[in-house]
């Protein structure tokens, strides 16, 4: 399983929210690349990059950010947060992005994410934020009329490789991951999962690394110490008890 530490960007800077809420802000770092540097020296191979201003606008107003990042770091970087439009799909693969995440496009314009996965093929990922037992949209202000598991099987049948599916309950809280709703979407589903939300601790990483998972994002649990990424790595590569 890979280990793929997060950074979400606004106005330049690595901030984290608690559950989405852009009023619940923390700074971290006001130059991201230095955080990816320790993650790389941590033995990440991976990073996991939000543009929380991208979710809401639909641009990509933290992009000289990404290169930053990019051009610093061996890492492959994948990156979401509102992206629509096979453009802007360019523009982050240009920049040296390994992979772009479809969220809320890929619930309102299905067709999208069709056109997407037959240009760019597993360049393409797509985010499934499950609030409620529904894909919820829109940087998770609303709720589509989406269950988790239908929208999960159209996206197989279009062809889509990869799926970073988050429990918004668990998002930032630090209260444990989901392991339940993981081991379904890996039983249920012919596709690379990513758990998202809720990676507390060590015992989370032991835990999703066997359900025959892709990889799981690391976010709040790395800047509030609870996570160390190197050990992280080691559980999730090799098995490594730490």
């Amino acid at each position: 399983m890979i280990i793929l530490p997060a950074i979400d960007l606004f106005e330049g800077q690595a901030v984290r929210l608690l559950r989405g809420d852009y009023n619940q802000m923390t700074v971290y770092d006001k130059n991201p690349e230095n955080i990816a540097k320790k993650f790389e020296e941590a033995g990440a191979t991976h990073i996991h990059l939000v543009d929380l201003e991208g979710a809401k606008s639909g641009e990509t107003p933290n992009i000289e950010t990404v290169k930053k990042i990019v051009s610093a770091t061996n890492l492959s970087a994948e990156i979401g947060g509102g992206i629509r439009s096979l453009s802007v799909i360019e523009q982050y693969l240009d920049a040296g992005v390994d992979r772009v995440i479809l969220g809320t496009a890929a619930v309102t314009e299905p067709g999208f994410v069709e056109n997407a996965v037959k240009k760019f093929g597993d360049h393409i990922v797509v985010g499934v934020d499950i609030k409620d037992g529904y894909v919820a949209i829109k940087g998770w202000t609303e709720n589509s009329a989406f269950g988790y598991e239908e929208f999960c099987k159209k996206m197989q049948d279009i062809g889509v490789k990869t799926l970073i599916c988050t429990d918004i309950s668990k998002d930032g809280a630090m209260q444990g991951t989901n392991r339940e709703l993981y081991k379904k979407l890996s039983e249920d589903f012919d596709m690379n999962i990513i758990a998202s939300g809720g990676v507390t601790d060590l015992e989370d990483i032991r835990a999703l690394s066997k359900l025959n998972l892709f990889g799981a994002i690391v976010g709040k649990a790395y800047y509030t110490g609870a996570i160390d990424i190197a050990d992280a790595v080691k559980i999730a590569q090799k098995g490594e008890t730490v």
